[in-house]
């Protein structure tokens, strides 16, 4: 780890790192989804999430599933059935968004001389 700031370089940070998998309007909230209501199919999660395309929501989800936080599940029926869970690596970033939700609940409505 650098001690001076001439040498540090953000993305070689791990919190860069992690930022750069969920970052994106959209990404976090449909982790937290999956964190909530795992098994979830598209259409599911597309009203959950409301306002988002179609392809926007499964680029999004191609994305994660590429980088390993989400398994796409497919069944061969007529017509096709898709769910999305989390893997175990995004299990384990569940932990890091489940505080920052906590976070959120306690803060939410205070303005920001409430906050001490």
């Amino acid at each position: 780890m650098a001690k001076n700031i001439a040498d540090a370089r953000y993305e070689e940070t791990g919190y860069s790192y992690t930022m750069s998998l969920i970052q994106g309007k959209h990404k976090a909230a449909i982790l937290y989804c999956l964190m909530e209501y795992e098994p979830v199919r598209f259409n599911e999660m597309r009203r959950y999430l409301g306002g988002i395309a179609d392809k926007t929501l499964s680029s999004n989800l191609k994305e994660l599933e590429h980088d390993g936080l989400v398994s796409r599940r497919e069944f061969p029926q007529i017509p096709p059935r898709v769910e999305y869970t989390l893997t175990p690596l995004g299990a384990s970033l569940m932990e890091v968004l489940d505080q920052l939700c906590l976070w959120g609940e306690r803060h939410m409505g205070h303005s920001v001389d409430d906050v001490s």
